[in-house]
Formats: C-alpha cells, structure tokens, sequence
C-alpha cells in the first residue's frame, strides 16, 4: 500500500521522532510511504478557536496534497489532525468552500486515519513486531476516543508489544485538561485536570505514559517533569517502531 504521511504541526516542530517512527514502522510492514513536501498545518487549530473561513487555504491544500489517487491511504500520528480532517474539513468546505473544495475533502477524508486505525482497521495486524522491555500506561485521548472511536485499538497493539508491561491508567477516559488554546484560556481548571491526570499516571509506577497526540503528551510531560516523576511520555508510535535490533533507549536520563 502507498500511504502518505502528514507529520502535523507539532509533530514538524517539536515531536519529530513520533513521525519518524510512524514511517518506520509503515516501511518494516511493507508499505512504501510518501511525504508530500507542500503540506502545511490541517487548520484544526483555527477552527477549534473560531475562525472557519480563515482555514479555507489551509484544507484547500491537504486535499491538494493528498489527493492524488496514487495515494491509497493518508495517515497521522494524531487523533485530533485526524479527527479535524474527517470532521472539520467537511463543514469548513461546505460552508465557505466551492464544489472543487468538497469533492476534494470528501476524496480525502474517505482515506484518513489515525496511527492505530491504519494499522487495525486497514492493515489488520496487531503484532507489528515491536519490542519494548518496560512498564508503560496509556491515556486514550479525548479526540481518539470521542470523535474518532478508536476504541481499544493501541491498546490490542501495546498488548502485541514484547516485554512490555502494559498497566491500566485508573480513570483512564478523563482529559488531560488540555485541549488547545482551553489551556490558556482556562489556565486554573487545565492544571486542575492534569494534576488528576498526573496522580493516575504516577500510581501506576510506569517508567513511560503513551498516547496517540504529541500535544496530550507534551502536556502530561510537561507536568510530570516539573514534579520529577519518574515517568516519561512517549508517543505511541515510538513503541510500535521499538524492536529488538533496533530498540528505543529509555534511559534515565530521558525519563
């Protein structure tokens, strides 16, 4: 299968490695993968603070981008970029856009997916032959769980994972408090929730919390860090990509 790969803003500026393993791993299981060099942001955060038509540029090009018919599949490393395609890209088109607009991001959103989607739902493997020798939680986040539904998937593929000791997070389903620009704007009810967040994450006595968003991880990260937890957040396809001859290093240092 020829996948194109849409790296996201955070993913471009600050979480690279959760892209390159996301290639990686799609080119270990056989399948050519593609980077459209002129994709930019997939607008999401403009519709998310209320600018609709402003994007309009912004989905005009994914759709451009990764339109093309040689391309059989469209994946990111991101449930909210994904749930944005799938779900915002549609209403933005038919509200300020033109036919030429719709037809594209209807083509394109018929071919979108999360990391796990691809993989379960597409690609119908589980094992992905990952291997990662350490104690991990996972936080569902909330785009991946409430709009796309991803429902247990990255658990079916972290459950694959050899060595790995995978433990529940207690009221796992709960938001990190971040949420975009809810974590400027609402500053006292954000750390509120990550304060919650962080003491399921710290009771579980995981070297690493995982996820399907960079952005819920950098959030996580950010707070743990500050109270020198222990525990580290890496992004789900940073353990996928894991494997015994070529394994993440988890040291000390890093978490």
């Amino acid at each position: 299968m020829r996948i194109g790969l849409f790296a996201t803003c955070l993913g471009d500026t600050l979480f690279p490695e959760a892209v390159k393993s996301t290639a990686v791993l799609l080119a270990r299981l056989g399948h050519e993968v593609v980077f459209p060099p002129g994709q930019t942001c997939c607008g999401q955060m403009h519709v998310n603070t209320g600018y609709q038509r402003e994007p309009v540029p912004l989905v005009r090009n994914f759709a451009e981008q990764f339109g093309d018919a040689s391309i059989d599949a469209v994946v990111m490393p991101s449930g909210s970029c994904a749930g944005s395609v799938r779900h915002q890209h549609e209403t933005i088109a038919e509200r300020y856009g033109d036919a030429p607009l719709r037809a594209g991001v209807a083509t394109v959103k018929a071919k979108t997916y999360e990391l796990s989607e691809l993989l379960v739902d597409v690609l119908g493997v589980t094992d992905v032959g990952a291997y990662f020798p350490h104690r991990v939680t996972y936080h569902p986040t909330c785009h991946s769980l409430r709009m796309l539904r991803v429902g247990d998937k990255p658990l079916r593929l972290l459950r694959a994972v050899e060595a790995i000791d995978l433990v529940e997070l207690p009221e796992a389903d709960s938001c990190c408090g971040f949420g975009g620009t809810f974590a400027v704007k609402n500053a006292d009810t954000s750390s509120a929730m990550l304060q919650d967040k962080m003491r399921n994450v710290v009771s579980t006595r995981a070297a690493v919390c995982t996820a399907g968003d960079s952005s819920c991880l950098m959030h996580i990260g950010g707070g743990l860090s500050r109270i020198k937890a222990g525990t580290r957040t890496l992004h789900l396809a940073q353990i996928l990509g894991s494997t015994r001859t070529a394994p993440y290093a988890l040291t000390e240092a890093a978490r």
